[in-house]
C-alpha cells in the first residue's frame, strides 16, 4: 500500500502538468517536487516548442506544485532565466539601467505585460510627438499667411488711411 500523499502526488503530476512529467521520467527527474535547476533544463530541452506552448507547461508546473503546498520551482532563478534566454523580451527603453538588468528575473508574463505596455506609451508618445509637430506646422504656415497679408495687401490699405 503506497502513502496517499505519494499517490496524490503522482496524480497532480500526470494531470497537472503532462509535458514536464514525460519530460522528466525520460530524462530520470523527480517532476513533483521539482527542482529549479530541473525546471531550467526542462525550458532548454524544450525550447523548440516556442514560448506558446512552453509557457502553459511552466504554469502547469508552478500550478501543480502550488497546489500541493509546495514551493514553486518556477519562480525567479535559473528557470527564469532559462525562459528569459527563450523569450529575448527586451527591457523597456524607459527604464532606468539598474532595472533593465533585473527585467530578466521577472516572470514571463509579467515581461510580457510591461513589454506591451511600453510599446502602447511609445506608440502614445510617438502620436503626440507627430500631432505637435502637425500643429507647429499649421501655426507657421498660419503666421506665414498673416504676415503675407499684412505685407502685400494691408499695409499699403493703412499708409493710404493716414
Amino acid at each position: 500500500m503506497t502513502h496517499p500523499l505519494l499517490t496524490a502526488l503522482a496524480q497532480a503530476r500526470l494531470r497537472d502538468a503532462p509535458i514536464f512529467a514525460k519530460w522528466c521520467e525520460l530524462n530520470g527527474e523527480s517532476a513533483c517536487p521539482a527542482t529549479p535547476a530541473s525546471v531550467a533544463r526542462f525550458v532548454a530541452d524544450c525550447a523548440a516548442l516556442g514560448m506558446s506552448r512552453l509557457w502553459p507547461a511552466v504554469q502547469d508546473i508552478s500550478r501543480m506544485h502550488v497546489s500541493l503546498g509546495l514551493a514553486d520551482p518556477t519562480l525567479g532563478g535559473a528557470a527564469a532565466s532559462a525562459i528569459n534566454a527563450i523569450a529575448a523580451i527586451p527591457p523597456p527603453r524607459s527604464w532606468p539601467g539598474l532595472f533593465k538588468q533585473r527585467f530578466a528575473a521577472l516572470p514571463y508574463d509579467i515581461q510580457v505585460h510591461l513589454a506591451s505596455h511600453e510599446a502602447q506609451r511609445e506608440r502614445a508618445l510617438r502620436r503626440a510627438q507627430n500631432d505637435a509637430a502637425s500643429a507647429r506646422q499649421k501655426l507657421a504656415a498660419f503666421e506665414a499667411k498673416t504676415k503675407d497679408g499684412r505685407t502685400n495687401g494691408n499695409e499699403a490699405g493703412t499708409r493710404d488711411q493716414d
